[in-house]
């Protein structure tokens, strides 16, 4: 599933499709920022760390 800045997804990672920097959202009412190493507007979820 991909996700879009301005999105407000659950808590955890999101990779950066274009560099893959890893965003992390830690409440369920934060947004996703552009890329903060690139800009770029389209992330996709990781998995849960164990």
């Amino acid at each position: 599933m991909e996700f879009h800045t301005g999105d407000q997804p659950e808590e955890g990672r999101y990779r950066c499709k274009n560099c893959g920097y890893i965003v992390r959202i830690t409440s369920d009412t934060e947004k996703l920022p552009a890329c903060p190493n690139c800009g770029h507007h389209e992330f996709e979820k990781l998995e849960d760390e164990d």
